[in-house]
């Protein structure tokens, strides 16, 4: 009970300074609320804009080839007819590999950072890890040109063909010649491109794990495998799935790494090793040079085919984790 003045009825009088605080903290507050609100607000905008924009560049192409867009492989800027069948394959094979190569390593590079490394070198790794997530995509793309697809040329995939050669199902999948650059190559760049993305958010969730329960595991007689595969994985599991689709959101998307190693090729092939195209890379390859409202209007086709994947892919996600959610909290 605060020693404020009363008047004739007994009533305390309202103390003037604390009064003006209270309207202060009040304006504060509402100001910072409206200022939230507009940059929740805007970024609402921001995306319907884009949304808008991709529909109505693209919709001279959509009236022009209808569904047939989504199916052909087709794309003959002369004769004026577009596909976009292979450059959504590129897209889709290349992010699998990615995916396939940067998650396990990512997971496991995360788990002996957090359960396995001495003290004096876990610093110095998980620094060098995020360091790969600073290189431009430009410079990825000029090594994998220049060093790595010549490695890959005349060491794994001779190695692939002669070893899957005599194997009926992937005899196709590892069909020669070695270009060096192609799907697969694309692929290992994005991988190498995802992983600090996988390996740093695994990490960090790793380390959120309460140590009692892993000293439980372990008094128990759980060896350091059954603690991570029990305990370290199935409490940090939300995380780890949301760190997972941020590297492939990043795999989907990216431009000038995959521009550089993929061979720029418009067509659809069985073989991995051979060259072939993406959304994103027949973009940034054909944006420049397009001639004529049906080109242009096609390569905004293929913008609003990448959003649209992104999107499913992401909103996939989220549901998954949401269904994780649901179930660890009953």
């Amino acid at each position: 009970m605060t020693d404020l003045p009363l008047d004739a009825s007994g009533a305390q009088f309202a103390d003037p300074a604390r009064s003006g605080r209270l309207r202060r903290f009040r304006i504060r507050d509402g100001v910072f609320h409206n200022m939230t609100l507009a940059s929740a607000i805007f970024v609402l905008v921001m995306l319907g804009g884009v949304i808008i924009s991709l529909i109505l560049g693209s919709s001279l192409a959509f009236s022009t080839f209808g569904l047939n867009f989504f199916v052909t492989e087709s794309w003959n800027p002369v004769t004026e007819k577009f596909g976009a069948l292979s450059p959504i394959y590129g897209t889709l094979v290349t992010s699998l590999i990615a995916m396939l190569i940067a998650v396990p390593v990512g997971l496991g590079i995360a788990i002996f950072l957090t359960e396995l490394c001495p003290p004096i070198l876990r610093r110095p790794i998980g620094v060098a890890i995020e360091l790969l997530a600073g290189i431009p995509s430009i410079i990825y793309g000029i090594w994998g040109l220049f060093v790595f697809a010549p490695i890959l040329q005349g060491t794994l995939q001779p190695f692939l063909i002669s070893v899957f050669g005599p194997v009926p199902f992937l005899s196709d999948v590892f069909a020669g010649p070695p270009y060096g650059i192609g799907i697969l190559t694309a692929g290992l760049i994005l991988a190498i491109m995802v992983l600090p993305f996988v390996t740093s958010i695994s990490r960090d969730v790793f380390e959120t794990v309460p140590p009692v329960l892993k000293e439980a595991a372990y008094g128990v007689g759980c060896t350091r495998w059954e603690v991570v595969r029990n305990v370290v994985i199935p409490y940090t599991r939300v995380g780890v799935i949301g760190g997972c689709m941020l590297g492939l959101g990043r795999a989907l998307g990216e431009t000038m790494a995959v521009t550089f190693v993929i061979g720029n090729a418009h067509r659809i092939s069985g073989s991995i090793l051979a060259p072939g195209t993406t959304i994103s890379a027949s973009i940034a390859n054909e944006f420049t040079e397009a001639v004529g409202d049906l080109y242009t209007s096609s390569l905004i086709a293929l913008g609003l085919i990448l959003f649209i994947i992104t999107f499913f892919v992401l909103a996939a996600a989220r549901f998954m984790l949401m269904r994780l959610e649901k179930r660890a909290g009953a």
